[in-house]
């Protein structure tokens, strides 16, 4: 009979972290590393796990490599702390791993933003390889929006995972400052040079793309609002990439 773990990491999640654990209660193992929180997370997670791990934060595919190196199942599941595994989902998986020769699977991830599911702009299906044999598998060592890598094949679930991203703009432009940020790093530190058009371009073709060519106007006001902020997300991104490519030559002081 084949096991699974489910993995998890958080910081400040009491909002979350309870209906996250209920969704996948039926594990074998709950594997949940916090970056210290101060709030109610780590007690509520108590209530799932005894696997609860405190240590500082090491940045994303550090702390997730982390929880993966204390999961002790065959197989794991990867969820944030903002996702729920469905009923459906949650019988599906149990199926799948009991006989089958991939050695992982992406499933299809549905989002709730600013009040409804996104069903276009190129967020759904939204494919991300969550469920994986726990052997041979690693996380990729970017900055932001990691993944896993997996040795052997991968195949596709049908069923949900729901992903209830931002409940209000204020949220989304928490993490709007700290992802760009990361991203910028990420291509500087790649030696990706800083160039004016992908400043002036990209951000608008990333609303093209969204609200029209992927038909992100079928999802109302909020499908306009994301094709926005996403081009908005573009635009900073490559400003930061300015920054950290001319930084200290246009912030030093005049003489």
């Amino acid at each position: 009979m084949s096991t699974l773990s489910v993995l998890v990491i958080t910081l400040n999640e009491e909002k979350n972290i309870r209906e996250c654990l209920q969704s996948v209660s039926w594990a074998d193992e709950i594997v949940l590393v916090d970056a210290q929180s101060q709030d109610r997370t780590v007690e509520i997670a108590g209530e799932f796990t005894d696997r609860v791990f405190v240590r500082p934060w090491a940045g994303f595919a550090a702390t997730r490599q982390y929880a993966l190196s204390q999961c002790r199942q065959e197989w794991v599941l990867w969820l944030d702390a903002d996702e729920r595994a469905t009923p459906e989902l949650a019988r599906e998986i149990r199926e799948v791993i009991r006989d089958t020769a991939h050695a992982g699977f992406e499933i299809p991830r549905l989002a709730w933003f600013l009040g409804r599911w996104i069903r276009h702009g190129g967020w759904y299906p939204g494919y991300v390889l969550r469920l994986f044999r726990r052997q041979g598998a690693e996380f990729t060592d970017r900055m932001v929006h990691e993944g896993v890598v997996v040795k052997g094949s991968t195949g596709k679930l049908k069923n949900h995972l729901l992903h209830y991203t931002d409940p209000n703009i204020e949220h989304y432009f928490q993490k709007f400052n700290l992802y760009t940020g990361l991203a910028a790093r990420e291509l500087h530190e790649k030696g990706v040079p800083f160039r004016l058009r992908d400043l002036i371009f990209r951000p608008l073709f990333m609303f093209i793309k969204m609200y029209l060519l992927r038909r992100g106007f079928l999802d109302g006001l909020q499908g306009f609002l994301l094709a926005c902020f996403s081009s908005a997300y573009v635009f900073a991104k490559y400003a930061k990439l300015w920054e950290l490519t001319y930084g200290e030559m246009h912030h030093s002081k005049p003489i």
